[in-house]
């Protein structure tokens, strides 16, 4: 028999955009979404990045055959259709303006896939084009028309406080400082300054968004997506169509990886929408270039200085950062919030000021990206770092020594203090790398770090369900995007229960059956969601335990508790049987909560500091500026792998995504279009460009706050390797480029330029 959480049936009599009841029939249907009345959408993009809609003409392409229905800006009626988690400004489908090339304008609704493609077609859509705004000194110039002409309200979900409301075309704005900025410069016995690019990029997984919304006779909402926040997506698409909560059911099955570009709310609002209008279930699919067109990570120009005095030590960093926001506010303002942050690094900074601007433009909308401001600011921040090692007559790692924080000092006033050893991280990844050893000619080697205020808000609700016959489910709202983390929750659980690991089932990421999960993101799952599993086994067992008293017919000072049960006297019993004996009836089970919130160990953010150390040896083609890696360290400080195995592939996989980022990856644009938005334009790493040798360090203090001393792991060594790379090319080449990504073109003109300056 199928659990009661993998069918349903459904009864179609659903008022439409028109106020039209439409009934189809019925079907029954399981967790696949194998539905006999499944309708297919497809959607009609913006060919122009900003432009007023005066008509969308449909007729033509609702008379073709196969073609149940299309949906418009003009059929919203009845919605709120504006969403956002940060910023409610995001319409579902284009209303009135498009903001970016590739905004969805029309969706067709027909029987199949091919049927539906082939209807856009006959869609004429009237636009008068506006003055497009493509970057952000023209988004912030005096007279420049705002993008949005609208004010928004911040969204539910935002994570901090600041909201700027109408600021012309500035989405957010954050400030972060202390100290004397002026002054220090002002003393300083060194200063490095300059401005710094990180690229527009996209986070390419391999599986690209999906979603299939049905809405039942009763009005309630079902949809299984692709989404990494389903607590998320339910609160936006609740507020669109007006409905309690309890109404929205989100249902992620097991998907093929986020790095923060399935974060919050995509396409789900839209294909709810053409449930919501044909009265049918919809299944909207998108493409690798629709993908593209969807999300992508913030650009950056960073202008930076950095101060030190004569004996080395930093005395102050200042800072502005713009971020391209694109067209919608998506997660940006945290991105921008965190930027500010992670900008100051692992060290002692006692002088701070750092601006930091997330800027709308006619581009596609940027948000999470792995690492989530992080990638953005350790480049500049850190290639600084070498520089001033040089001023300083230092050596570059011990020019880190000297000024990182150690464990229990406070790098931001207010936070929670540094909960690693970084310097003993710095040590171990220059000893790997084998920093001492002489360099050969075109060779050029390289160690960076980073200090991420990771984990998110820390609001994580969990339920474990112990049965009468030994058997474990384990509730989890945390999706699973390939990270493993299932996995990691079971080991939790039967861990803390003492069954094994195959008597345990995780149940996932459905908001009508699990507790509330604030985000999958910000490496928090393990730590969070994990102490919530493990806290939720302890209730239980504190629940057996009164029980117990009853069964053993002794108080409970007169047991005591072994691995997976209790003793008493030479009788012992295990928590399967206590539950049998006190409800003398088979197929029994009690269930276990935790409800983790900001209070106690969890009050200070944030939840634990997330930190990269990586080392890398560069080898250097002069001829034709390609760069290659020759070795590559990462030191993981998660306080405790739960699952080692899975954990060094994190750290891996995050100086694989570092490394795109640094030497290919960045979305071109131009003018108003996206040049490379497919998959053979877009240059990710191959297995052929990892490093020759490759060494994962796990450093395992117990310094977290999640179960046995854990912290999370998996984003911070996105963060320094880029600024790796580009120190150990300075090493090897002396030219210094601040500007990413380092691809052989541009390395080769530096190099030239270099050659030409030193003939001159």
């Amino acid at each position: 028999m199928k659990p009661l959480g993998d069918f349903q049936i459904v009864n179609h009599s659903v008022p439409r955009g028109d106020g039209i009841p439409k009934v189809t029939g019925g079907a029954i249907y399981t967790s696949d979404m194998v539905v006999e009345h499944m309708a297919w959408a497809k959607v009609l993009r913006s060919p122009f990045a900003r432009a007023k809609i005066l008509s969308i003409d449909a007729s033509e392409a609702k008379a073709q055959p196969g073609v149940i229905d299309v949906l418009t800006g003009y059929d919203l009626k009845g919605l709120s259709p504006y969403y956002g988690h940060g910023v409610k400004d995001h319409p579902l489908i284009a209303i009135g303006q498009v903001r970016f090339v590739g905004e969805p304008v029309a969706a067709v609704i027909a029987e199949d896939e091919l049927t539906a493609q082939e209807a856009l077609a006959k869609i004429h859509v009237e636009y008068v084009e506006l003055e497009v705004i493509l970057d952000v000194d023209t988004a912030m110039a005096e007279g420049t028309p705002r993008i949005h002409e609208t004010d928004f309200a911040d969204g539910s979900f935002r994570g901090f406080d600041d909201f700027p409301g109408a600021a012309g075309n500035i989405c957010q704005a954050v400030h972060v400082g202390w100290g004397d900025v002026d002054a220090a410069f002002a003393h300083a016995a060194h200063i490095a300054e300059g401005e710094f690019y990180f690229p527009m990029v996209y986070a390419y997984a391999m599986e690209p968004y999906v979603a299939i919304a049905d809405f039942d006779a009763k009005g309630h909402l079902t949809i299984h997506t692709s989404g990494q926040h389903p607590f998320m997506v339910r609160h936006d698409v609740a507020h669109v169509f007006r409905l309690p909560l309890n109404s929205v059911r989100i249902i992620v099955p097991y998907i093929g990886g986020g790095y923060g570009s399935k974060s919050y709310t995509k396409i789900e609002p839209l294909v709810a929408a053409c449930s919501w209008k044909s009265g049918r279930p919809v299944k909207l699919q998108l493409s690798v270039e629709e993908a593209f067109l969807t999300t992508r990570g913030d650009d950056a120009r960073v202008r930076i200085r950095t101060a030190v005095d004569a004996q080395g030590h930093l005395i102050a960093r200042q800072a502005t950062i713009h971020l391209n926001t694109g067209a919608y506010a998506e997660n940006s303002p945290m991105v921008c919030r965190k930027a500010a942050n992670r900008i100051v690094g692992p060290y002692r900074m006692p002088n701070v000021k750092i601006d930091c601007f997330a800027v709308y433009t006619n581009t596609v909308p940027a948000s999470s990206y792995r690492g989530l401001g992080g990638a953005q600011v350790t480049f500049p921040g850190e290639s600084q770092m070498d520089e001033l090692a040089e001023m300083s007559g230092s050596d570059p790692v011990e020019f880190r020594l000297k000024n990182l924080a150690h464990s229990g000092e406070s790098i931001h006033p207010g936070m929670r203090p540094i909960d690693a050893d970084i310097p003993g991280d710095i040590r171990e990844a220059a000893k790997l790398l084998r920093m001492d050893r002489p360099l050969a000619p075109g060779h050029g080697r390289s160690v960076c770090c980073s200090a991420s205020d990771a984990g998110a808000h820390p609001v994580t609700l969990a339920m474990v369900q112990v049965y009468a016959d030994g058997a474990v489910s384990v509730l989890s709202g945390s999706t699973e995007i390939g990270q493993g983390s299932h996995t990691v929750l079971t080991q939790i659980a039967a861990e803390e229960m003492g069954v094994p690991l195959e008597k345990v089932r995780l149940i996932g990421s459905d908001t009508a059956v699990t507790l509330f999960e604030r985000s999958t993101g910000a490496s928090r799952t393990t730590t969070l969601m994990g102490r919530a599993v493990l806290e939720a086994c302890r209730e239980a067992i504190a629940q057996i335990k009164v029980m117990a008293e009853e069964v053993f017919a002794a108080p409970a000072e007169k047991l005591t508790e072994e691995r997976g049960g209790l003793r008493h006297g030479g009788k012992f019993l295990t928590w399967a049987n206590i539950l049998e004996e006190y409800f003398k009836m088979e197929g029994c089970s009690i269930v276990g909560r935790a409800y983790l919130r900001k209070a106690g160990d969890l009050t200070l953010v944030p939840v634990f500091w997330e930190i990269g150390v990586v080392g890398v040896e560069i080898a250097l083609d002069e001829e034709t500026g390609k760069i290659s890696l020759d070795s590559l360290v990462t030191i993981g400080d998660v306080g405790l792998a739960i699952h080692p195995a899975m954990t060094e592939g994190q750290d891996l996989g995050a100086a694989t995504m570092g490394l795109g980022a640094g030497l290919f990856e960045e979305l071109i644009y131009d003018g108003q279009q996206l040049m490379n938005g497919t998959m053979l334009e877009y240059r990710v790493p191959r297995f052929s460009d990892l490093a020759k040798n490759i060494d994962m360090k796990l450093v395992q203090n117990r310094d977290g706050v999640g179960p046995y001393g854990a912290k999370g792991g998996g984003e911070g060594a996105v963060n320094p390797i880029s600024p790796c790379i580009a120190n150990a090319l300075y090493r090897a080449t002396g030219a210094r480029i601040r500007r990413l990504p380092l691809t052989p073109e541009r390395v080769w003109k530096a190099l030239q330029e270099k050659k030409g300056i030193a003939r001159g």
